[in-house]
């Protein structure tokens, strides 16, 4: 079983950036798939970025490609999300997820965490 405990959120300007920081309890964190998906207000919850076990291999939803960046620090049991040109569409709780698969559906997604918020102001 995996714990996640998600940090970093807060308000930004637009155009600022923000590293969202998520800490997995366990021994296995290293064996899982990791996720980032977000949930605006009033909206469905979306996948963002995912990466492999390895860290190798890292994908981005449309939305985010070429502003996001997903990585990983399996000796600190940690993932990352670097969002960089951030804009009001990007305001919501941001969800890290560990999976034993790879994939961009929640449902694939076992552990979730709590959420952090981010606001992103004009």
């Amino acid at each position: 079983q995996v714990q996640l405990v998600e940090s970093g959120g807060r308000l930004v300007q637009a155009g600022g950036s923000l590293r969202l920081s998520c800490a997995a309890s366990g021994r296995t964190f290293s064996r899982y798939t990791m996720g980032w998906f977000r949930q605006a207000p009033g909206k469905e919850r979306e996948f963002v970025s995912g990466i492999s076990p390895s860290g190798d291999n890292g994908y981005h939803a449309d939305a985010v490609k070429g502003r996001f960046t997903i990585s990983r620090d399996n000796a600190k049991n940690t993932v990352y999300l670097q969002m960089n040109s951030l804009n009001p569409e990007d305001t919501a709780v941001y969800y890290c997820a560990a999976s034993n698969k790879a994939g961009s559906e929640g449902y694939e997604y076992h552990y979730w965490g709590q959420g952090t918020l981010v606001t992103v102001s004009l």
